[in-house]
């Protein structure tokens, strides 16, 4: 698969062919060249890698998702709906949940049942406050049904036990006539659910139990043996709670001591810090400088080192690449908004977040051989959110609109990119400006999604696509004034999607204007 990026490094990069090349570019005024290949109809850009999360964190779930009952919004029960249709629109295709470190402090017993018979227990890792349990097994899965997404449950191996899990599974699962079944359809769903994705732990080296690779292997293996299908469900997905960045060992320990056969996924997190620090200072989440924003952007392209890495050691143990990764925890990662509450991990969402999210999108994309799924942090008020609320009020950040721009793709054929980046230069220091990714859908229309990173420079492209047969090309652009721009409540539309109309057919190639701090995709038909 592709190298998307060189990072700061300036040497071509000689790949075996179909794969991306980056290095310096020529002069600024001059067109760069790219070469759309046909690509390999069985390499797919899996709809998953569009994923998202809600974790019982902050306002993603209560005051997000699921609001008091005398809120004037529309709703289903307590379910947002206007939360809802906006990520239906984007056809979000799996929602993860319920955490995150949540996830290992979570007893699933705790929220079936009537709500006024749910136990009140404490949330330990956000904030300390009281969750109610209000929102459980079957909210979330409602959820789901009204998104038309598939859910992916975490299960708690930190604090939890190989039976809590199984019985888990079991009441969501089993048709048989159990107690467990019994007792799932006298809480209102007589049919077993199905669900198919299970994390075995999340975190496992971290918040879901500070485990070596080693001791979590054979911790996995033990769960995963008692992790079982049940007739009238579809098989079980089982999903090894991965590496953290760029543990190599991690994902070695995992792939060498786990039997391929107890598997599905193989997860990884990797969060993009403005400053690259957990200690201290994250950075903000508005008001940067531009060489903070350039820092921002040297670390989010990181991901497609560490992805490559990553895969590297997977082929290793897995050459056909039975085994998806899974970055299921990714995004821009800041300090908190000030007043707010520290465990809430709310923060604003600017057009730099954007131009991030576009960026990793295409990383994904462009390795889709391996990655098949991923789930940006997290949908509605917390850290990169798509979704920001206030009381009866409803914005759309501008990673939203990213993730409706990119839609397209999902599910789609990959289609391999040639070309030679520019520089985007600041203080010395460089990095590639452009990256790409694209792809051709059922109906045979080839989609072409472009970010240019610099903040300066307009890019001409060039891009010959040898075996596509198109007549017309269309697009829509995001960008805005400032890598600072957000939408507030008060300016909720400041960072909007446009119609692009920088593109256009010459002498059967198709030539694209790219905006400075924009991203941009075309539909050629």
């Amino acid at each position: 698969m592709p190298r998307l990026f060189s990072l700061p490094y300036l040497a071509l990069h000689t790949l075996a062919a179909g794969f991306l090349l980056t290095t310096a570019a020529p002069a600024a005024a001059q067109t760069i060249p790219v070469t759309v290949q046909p690509g390999d109809p069985k390499v797919v850009i899996s709809k998953h890698i569009y994923g998202h999360f809600a974790e019982h964190l902050g306002r993603c779930i209560y005051d997000g998702f699921w609001v008091d009952e005398k809120l004037n919004v529309p709703k289903q029960g307590r379910i947002r709906m206007d939360i809802v249709e906006a990520l239906r629109k984007i056809k979000v295709p799996n929602l993860r949940w319920p955490g995150g470190c949540f996830a290992d402090s979570y007893h699933w017993r705790d929220g079936v049942g009537p709500t006024a018979q749910r136990p009140a227990t404490i949330n330990s890792w956000w904030g300390d406050v009281v969750e109610d349990n209000s929102f459980g097994t079957h909210e979330f899965l409602e959820l789901c049904k009204l998104l038309g997404a598939e859910p992916y449950l975490a299960a708690n191996v930190g604090s939890g036990t190989v039976q809590e899990m199984a019985t888990w599974m079991e009441y969501l699962n089993s048709n048989a006539d159990t107690p467990l079944t019994q007792q799932r359809r006298q809480n209102g769903h007589p049919a077993p659910y199905g669900v198919t994705w299970w994390g075995i732990g999340n975190e496992s080296w971290g918040c879901g139990g500070n485990m070596t690779a080693d001791y979590y292997t054979d911790v996995y293996k033990r769960y995963a043996t008692f992790a079982r299908n049940h007739p009238g469900s579809p098989p079980l997905k089982r999903i090894v709670s991965g590496a953290n960045g760029d543990d190599a060992n991690w994902t070695e320990t995992c792939m060498k001591k786990i039997p391929l056969d107890q598997m599905w996924g193989l997860t990884l997190h990797q969060y993009t810090l403005p400053t690259g620090s957990w200690t201290g200072s994250k950075g903000k989440a508005t008001g940067f400088t531009e060489a903070q924003y350039f820092n921002t952007v040297r670390n989010c392209l990181k991901m497609d080192d560490i992805v490559t890495r990553h895969a590297a050691i997977m082929d290793k143990y897995d050459p056909q690449k039975k085994v998806a990764l899974l970055v299921d925890e990714w995004g821009v990662w800041t300090d908190v908004e000030p007043g707010t509450n520290p465990g809430f991990l709310f923060q604003q969402n600017s057009l730099r977040d954007a131009l991030v999210a576009a960026t990793t999108l295409n990383i994904f994309n462009n390795h889709s051989d391996r990655v098949r799924g991923a789930n940006l942090a997290q949908a509605v008020n917390v850290l990169q959110a798509l979704v920001l609320t206030d009381k009866e009020k409803m914005l759309l950040t501008p990673t939203y609109h990213v993730f409706d721009l990119y839609q397209v793709h999902q599910d789609a054929q990959w289609l391999p990119l040639q070309f030679r980046s520019p520089d985007y230069v600041l203080n010395g220091e460089k990095l590639p400006a452009l990256n790409a990714s694209a792809s051709k859908d059922a109906s045979g229309t080839v989609h072409v999604s472009l970010v240019n990173l610099d903040t300066k420079k307009t890019l001409k492209l060039e891009a010959a696509l040898p075996g596509v047969n198109w007549k017309t090309v269309s697009g829509r652009i995001l960008t805005s004034a400032n890598v600072n721009d957000h939408n507030t409540f008060a300016s909720p539309s400041k960072v909007q999607l446009a119609t692009f109309n920088g593109a256009r057919k010459r002498s059967g190639n198709l030539a694209v204007e790219l905006p400075p701090q924009s991203v941009v995709v075309l539909a050629l038909q």
